[in-house]
Order: structure tokens, then C-alpha cells, then sequence
């Protein structure tokens, strides 16, 4: 079959990517992704300006880049995101990253301030996480949560400790498979994908290529991804750190050279990871509450 001559650029990209992407692996794939999701209206799916309070987000990417747009998240939705979910969270100590980083930024402005009385942001945690292959026990707990009489609960997370690191894709596919089924029993109410956190084996491994997994499943079908992984691999300036672990050491390696937020303690890792995790989650908490992103 003759291909019209105006389809043969296309053609020549679309290989051109494909060949990228298989010498290159998970590296090239991280940085294109990074490249267009979070800051921004270019997450590669929706602009969130669509994305209804209490429903089902639309493509929703925080990252690292988020991290980096925090500051430009108009005061007004923060106001409405305080005021407009109560979250239910389910981790361990690694998942933990994201409630210091918010508490952190709490201490610096009370306009962030989480389960400190009305009008704070509300946080239900539930020290557990997503465990490893085939486990799904924590859909019971988040059943168990969001059928129980009176429950307000309209956005739900879970994350991972070490259980992408050693997962394959058939666990990985059953952990999205199991988040798909809840947003579809449950539709008022927003599932946060999250890729699992660094462990230093960097972009030829099997954790990065689990966590592109998830990602790409995320961006196919418009889910809202805490890209976990992601807010570890690049620092402040954008430089990408692939072999980098949940220590996050770019992080002290910037902090040596710049002012730094303290905390009394980040979980396996450095205060200013967990300070940019905190960031990234207000990004994305004011995209689904309407903000577009620039």
C-alpha cells in the first residue's frame, strides 16, 4: 500500500520516536513526559479547567514541574480546594513525604494549613499502603471508607512504599485495573494515581519502567497521577537526576548552596524532598479545583 506523500512526515516522526524510545528506555521517556506535563495547561491530556469538584479529574499530572509552579497558584484556589475536599490518604512512611511537605508549608503560611479546625484543608490518613503485586487489600479499606454512613470523602489517594520496585507489570496492571473499578463504583469522587518512589537503579530497571507503566496508563485514559518518582528526579533548575534514590541527594547538594525549609523529620529522606512533594500536591489540588495552570 502507497502512502500519500503528505503522510509521509508523520510516518517518519512517528518512527523516529518509536526508535528514540527503545534506545533510550526510560530516561528519554521521563524527560519528554516531564517536558509536557504539570506547570501548565500542557499535561498532555486537559488544560483541568473541565475537571469538576467531587468528580472524576481529567488528565491531571503533578510532577516536578508542578513543584515548580507553586507559587503562581492564585490565592483564591487554594481557598477553594481547602474548602472543597476532604481527602482520604493511605500510606506508610514513604507516602508520609507528602503530608510533611504540606505541613511544612503550613508552618510558613496558614492559608495551607491541614486538619487544623474549619475552613483547613481535611486529611484522613490510613497508615497503610498499596503493597506489592496482586495486593488488594486496601480496596476493602477504601470501600469500607467511602461506603460508610455519612461519609463525605471526595477525593482518595494511596502510595506506595517499596512496592513498585519489585512489581511486574501483570501487579501493576492489577493495581490500575482496581483504581479504574473504584472510580467507576464511586464517580463523585477523585482517585489519585502515584508512581512508586526512586530506589537508585535508575532508567534501565525494573522500577522505572513500572512507574512508565502507570504514566502511560494515565495519560491514555485522563487520570490524575501524582508522579511520585518524578518530583525526586530533577532539582529546582530542571536537571534530571536518573540514578537518583529516595534520599533524595541532589536534595542536599542544592540545600548546601541555597535556603532550604527545615522539617523534624522527612521519612527516609531530605526536608526539601518532602517540601516539593508538599508543593506539587497544592498544584494539583488547585487544578481539579478549576485553575488552568498558568
Amino acid at each position: 500500500m502507497r502512502l500519500a506523500s503528505s503522510n509521509v512526515p508523520i510516518v517518519c516522526l512517528a518512527v523516529l520516536l518509536l526508535l528514540l524510545i527503545c534506545a533510550t528506555g526510560c530516561d528519554a521517556f521521563l524527560q519528554a513526559v516531564s517536558e509536557t506535563d504539570g506547570a501548565g495547561a500542557g499535561d498532555g491530556t486537559t488544560d483541568g479547567t473541565d475537571t469538576n469538584v467531587g468528580g472524576q479529574g481529567s488528565g491531571t499530572v503533578a510532577d516536578h514541574l508542578a513543584a515548580g509552579a507553586f507559587d503562581a497558584i492564585p490565592a483564591t484556589y487554594i481557598d477553594s480546594a481547602r474548602s472543597s475536599y476532604r481527602i482520604f490518604y493511605g500510606h506508610t512512611s514513604h507516602g508520609n513525604q507528602i503530608v510533611v511537605g504540606a505541613e511544612m508549608l503550613a508552618a510558613e503560611d496558614a492559608r495551607y494549613a491541614v486538619n487544623a479546625g474549619a475552613g483547613s484543608l481535611s486529611i484522613t490518613e490510613e497508615w497503610t499502603d498499596l503493597g506489592h503485586e496482586g495486593d488488594l487489600d486496601w480496596v476493602g479499606v477504601t470501600r469500607g471508607v467511602l461506603d460508610e454512613p455519612g461519609n463525605n470523602v471526595n477525593l482518595v489517594m494511596w502510595s506506595w512504599c517499596g512496592g513498585v520496585s519489585d512489581n511486574t507489570e501483570a501487579g501493576i496492571s492489577t493495581y490500575l485495573n482496581a483504581m479504574n473499578q473504584l472510580e467507576s463504583d464511586y464517580p463523585q469522587v477523585v482517585f489519585v494515581y502515584m508512581t512508586g518512589h526512586l530506589d537508585g537503579t535508575g532508567p534501565d530497571e525494573n522500577l522505572c519502567a513500572r512507574n512508565n507503566q502507570i504514566r502511560e496508563y494515565c495519560r491514555a485514559n485522563s487520570k490524575v497521577l501524582f508522579d511520585f518518582a518524578d518530583v525526586e528526579s530533577y532539582d529546582p533548575d530542571g536537571t534530571y537526576y536518573p540514578y537518583g534514590s529516595d534520599w533524595c541527594e541532589w536534595c542536599e547538594t542544592w540545600c548546601a548552596s541555597h535556603a532550604c525549609p527545615d522539617c523534624e523529620d522527612c521519612d527516609h529522606s531530605v526536608c526539601f524532598n518532602c517540601y516539593q512533594k508538599g508543593k506539587a500536591f497544592w498544584w494539583m489540588l488547585a487544578r481539579l479545583t478549576g485553575w488552568s495552570g498558568s
